[in-house]
């Protein structure tokens, strides 16, 4: 499906005149999102951003579909919005629930109004500390113009994201970017540590720290801290 560059230009224009010290952080970003969704015309769009256990959580979505693909997401560990972030990449699916990559993601998805997904990182600092998402409700094909149309509201939501930090708000969303800032490194570490001492890809490898930090009831950056120090997993 093509992307009308006009109606692109025309909505990201409206978007740079938003006044940031009219509206709160969440009413910006939820307009960025019903943006990017008019556009696509899609059944819903979110943002979804890290928390301090590195978990995903929407913080603007348009639908409760989009709650329950956040929810399968957390629950399964897979599925292509935890990939996009994992990988820094975008990643796109004309079907989740045909789609081999992730069969517990498909279980737990089945009857709801998801099926085809794209989702492009939302970056902050160099990484990538969310993701943006785009999805239907029938499968539809994803061509290389969705990809960069989502991207480019991306860029507006990372742009929006980094006056939150520098701001230093005392709000709940920028502490987790905080963290996510301050922990990125020690935890891609981790990552890779486990990638090597396992064998095994780098979903899997920030599952498994993932998992080992909610058990522990510690941050994750501290799971990957003691991990790489020698500490089991298990």
């Amino acid at each position: 499906m093509s992307v009308d560059r006009e109606a692109l230009e025309a909505s990201l224009r409206r978007l740079d005149r938003l006044a940031v010290g009219e509206l709160d952080m969440a009413g910006l970003l939820n307009q960025v999102v019903d943006a990017a969704g008019q556009l696509f015309s899609v059944t819903g769009a979110g943002l979804l951003v890290v928390d301090t256990a590195h978990e995903l959580h929407y913080v603007a979505a348009s639908d409760q579909a989009g709650r329950h693909l956040e929810y399968a997401q957390l629950k399964t560990g897979e599925g292509p919005c935890v990939d996009a972030f994992v990988l820094d990449q975008p990643v796109r699916t004309a079907d989740v629930l045909a789609d081999d990559r992730w069969p517990l993601l498909r279980a737990v998805l089945d009857r709801a109004r998801v099926r085809a997904v794209l989702g492009v990182p939302v970056r902050l600092g160099g990484g990538p500390v969310g993701i943006l998402d785009a999805y239907v409700d029938h499968p539809r094909e994803w061509d290389d113009d969705d990809v960069e149309a989502l991207g480019w509201y991306a860029r507006v939501i990372e742009n929006l994201l980094a006056i939150s930090v520098a701001a230093h708000r005392s709000d709940q969303l920028a502490g987790q970017l905080q963290y996510a800032l301050d922990y990125r490194v020690t935890i891609e570490r981790g990552i890779g540590f486990v990638m090597a001492r396992d064998g095994v890809d780098a979903v899997t490898a920030f599952n498994r720290l993932r998992a080992k930090a909610r058990n522990s009831r510690r941050k994750i950056g501290e799971v990957a801290a003691a991990t790489m120090r020698g500490e089991p997993l298990m």
